[in-house]
């Protein structure tokens, strides 16, 4: 029965580093996921603590690199043992090494705050595939709870039981050789990086916690069936066997052992059920390849699978993540097979190791080694084209965009395709712009200057980016490549100009805005409460602006959070010295916190003050002040707030049905609000070359909480005034503006849309 199932979009089992990241990657691309791991709490233990140059740039280009703070880099790798400088161009050359219990706490954070759920202590026992949907059942510690979604992937290692029951074939070879590994505390020995003995391998490396990580391998010792992890009492005799010491005497944090094990998945998609990180391919994790693998197949397939979900994919997007990754790991489990001869190899393999050595000091062998390490060397087939970019990873380069320096990287943020212009032509800026409008709700636009110089970008005026940053598109002249790729990879523009439309509501409607954050000015009552409430439904993070109404705003931002939304509270006292630099203080920091960026997508200018004065008793101090806050402060906030907005952004100000019919007693905020129409008429053919739609909403007579819609007679002559025969509800005025948030109206800029229930009909 359907109702014995939770619905969602997408099953993530396993909430290890590459689940978290997918879980990450749906949400940023709008689809309901959600994660179940067997474990209650997540692992001390770990056991993979290096990221590679690509992996690097990733969490770069999802905004991740600040929240993880410093961390210790060594441009010296190592292949097989023999060491290895990883130096290639690019920001983050080398090893970097985060601990995978901290990399887990990042990804983790940053999928819930998204808005991923993860259930722990949750057991998949049950998969059953159908035509329409993948349902999983899992035991969790107040027993069974089954899901229904759309896919379910197993990001559950080695030992997936996704790939069990999926019938996923997964041929290759058991471990023949093995390192007993440990982190182990209260220990004084050398530190050792691959050290060759007469009887094995030995490596140390003590952290500046005083915990020290020992490997050891005995040259010629046959692996040995296991059920479970070594004991510590095994550590010590091997390590004593090899290097003559003693560690008995400290104290293990954790043990285990890994083999030079080789198995791939046949295929990582089987209709609904798919394969990513150790799931899909079991390899000894040397170099710390094995994580950064499976975190870089989480990142192809997010987008591709959030696409999918929510309707709007392209025939065949899907296969590409089988066919690109399936042929990455393929590569990865050969080099990684190599490494494993060199380095477990006993005095046999010491005359290879000898030319290995020599050959590594020529900079072309050194620098393919690299490429295949660090991931920066990947390339897929994304279509026709000849430039040297085609296919490959968006490089790493310093923009100017609209005056502000920013990154290649740092465009990705958004999760979305990009199409970078950086031809500087206005001409052909402008007409390449507009092919790629039809899909400006999937592919962000962006007109940029290259400083200082083109480099890798040479022969290209422009590019086209999937959202995982492999270029799909590279050229300067004819736009029908272009189109080919757009549709290749965001689907018919039909189609993807609905990005997340198809979403259901369950509780409330999720997806059309998932991603993007929004600034709503009065938003503590009324129509800016409204507002701010329907935008959050829609998956916006929305920044909940007052001036005074503190505990108003709170209210408002916990109405939300109860709701599964996401909003924070800002002050600015709109009209006074100061206040859109106040405003947009606590604004950076709010969105810094949570989003890891300042990117505003939507601003709503609604807050504003009425007049209730006669013309004759206005004064000059009170008509300063409805133009301030009325006029002035959307001005400002505005020019402010486009240093924050990507292309392809919202601009909704509320204006007032009384721009259209005459109430004597207003005259001065009329005034105002008709200032607050000529923004959108003007900005509107300002900003749309980058796709930034600016409009007007004029309500009507709109229930506001003042005492006089208590009085049953005032409210009835009111309602007589409108086709409906009724007053307006902020909530009629909020679904306007949350329409023209989204990219359904991305056609519309510079309008003016009544909202006042048909008051202006006459």
């Amino acid at each position: 029965m359907a109702g014995d199932y939770t619905e969602t979009q997408v099953v993530v089992v396993g909430a290890g580093p590459v689940g978290l990241m997918l879980a990450g990657e749906l949400r940023l691309g709008g689809a309901e996921v959600v994660v179940l791991e067997r474990l209650v709490t997540p692992t001390t233990e770990s056991r993979a603590s290096t990221l590679h140059a690509r992996t690097m740039e990733i969490l770069d280009s999802r905004g991740l690199l600040d929240e993880l703070g410093p961390v210790p880099n060594d441009v010296m790798g190592h292949f097989g043992g023999i060491p290895l400088d990883l130096t290639l161009p690019g920001p983050y050359p080398g090893q970097w090494k985060v601990p995978q219990v901290r990399t887990e706490e990042l990804l983790g954070h940053w999928a819930t705050d998204l808005g991923a759920v993860i259930l722990r202590g949750h057991e998949l026992r049950g998969l059953t595939v159908t035509q329409d949907y993948a349902e999983a059942e899992a035991l969790g510690p107040n027993g069974p709870v089954r899901l229904r979604a759309k896919c379910v992937v197993g990001c559950d290692g080695e030992n997936s039981t996704v790939r069990r029951l999926g019938g996923f074939d997964f041929p290759g070879a058991d471990a023949s050789r093995e390192l007993i590994r440990a982190d182990v505390a209260g220990i004084e020995i050398p530190n050792r990086r691959f050290q060759r003995l007469e009887h094995g391998l030995a490596i140390a490396a003590r952290r500046p916690d005083g915990v020290t990580r020992v490997m050891v391998h005995e040259f010629g010792r046959a692996v040995r069936p296991r059920t479970g992890d070594p004991e510590f009492s095994e550590m010590v005799d091997a390590w004593k066997r090899v290097t003559g010491e003693d560690i008995s005497g400290g104290t293990p944090v954790w043990v285990n052992a890994f083999g030079d094990v080789s198995r791939q998945a046949t295929q990582y998609r089987d209709f609904r059920l798919f394969l990513a990180g150790d799931a899909a391919h079991a390899q000894m994790p040397i170099g710390g390849q094995a994580l950064n693998l499976g975190l870089q197949d989480a990142v192809n397939l997010g987008w591709k699978l959030a696409a999918q979900v929510t309707e709007r994919g392209p025939e065949g997007l899907l296969d590409s993540y089988h066919a690109e990754r399936h042929a990455v790991g393929r590569r990865v489990l050969g080099n990684i097979a190599a490494q494993a001869l060199l380095l477990l190899g006993g005095p046999e393999v010491e005359a290879v190791r000898s030319v290995f050595g020599e050959l590594v000091r020529q900079d072309d062998v050194r620098t393919h080694l690299a490429g295949m390490i660090s991931g920066l060397d990947i390339r897929h087939d994304v279509g026709p084209g000849g430039h040297p970019l085609l296919g490959a990873r968006l490089p790493h380069a310093e923009l100017a965009v609209a005056g502000d320096r920013t990154t290649t990287t740092a465009l990705l943020r958004s999760g979305r395709g990009v199409l970078l212009d950086i031809s500087g032509d206005a001409d052909h800026r402008a007409r390449r712009l507009g092919t790629a409008a039809p899909w400006a709700g999937l592919v962000d636009t962006v007109a940029a200057e290259l400083l200082p110089e083109r480099g890798e970008f040479a022969g290209a005026d422009a590019v086209l980016v999937r959202p995982d940053g492999f270029v799909a598109w590279a050229g300067s002249e004819g736009e029908a490549d272009l189109i080919t790729a757009l549709h290749r990879w965001f689907g018919a523009p039909a189609v993807s100009a609905t990005a997340n439309n198809s979403t259901k509501r369950r509780g409330h409607n999720m997806g059309r805005l998932t991603g993007r954050t929004a600034l709503v000015t009065g938003s503590s009552r009324g129509i800016g409460r409204a507002t701010a409430v329907r935008l959050a439904q829609e998956g916006a993070l929305v920044a909940v602006h007052y001036s005074s109404g503190e505990e108003a705003a709170h209210e408002v931002v916990a109405s939300i959070e109860k709701d599964g939304g996401r909003a924070f509270a800002v002050r600015a006292e709109l009209g006074a010295p100061g206040d859109v630099h106040e405003l947009f203080v606590g604004l950076e920091d709010g969105l810094k916190e949570r989003t890891g960026t300042t990117d505003l997508h939507i601003l709503v200018n609604n807050a504003g003050v009425m007049g209730g004065v006669s013309p004759e008793d206005t004064t000059p101090e009170q008509f300063d002040r409805l133009v301030a806050v009325n006029a002035k402060a959307p001005f400002f906030i505005i020019q402010r707030a486009l240093k924050n907005m990507p292309n392809g952004g919202r601009v909704i100000n509320i204006s007032s049905g009384l721009t259209r019919f005459a109430n004597p007693q207003e005259i001065a905020y009329a005034m105002t609000k008709g200032a607050v129409e000529m923004l959108a008429l003007h900005y509107a053919k300002a900003l749309g070359p980058r796709g930034i739609t600016v409009n007007s909403v004029a309500p009507g007579i709109t229930r506001n909480g003042n005492p006089v819609f208590d009085i049953p007679e005032v409210v009835e002559q009111m309602a007589a005034l409108s086709a409906f025969n009724r007053v307006g509800e902020p909530q009629d005025v909020a679904d306007v503006v949350a329409f023209l948030a989204t990219d359904e109206a991305r056609w519309i800029t510079g309008a003016f849309i009544d909202a006042t229930g048909g008051t202006l009909l006459g």
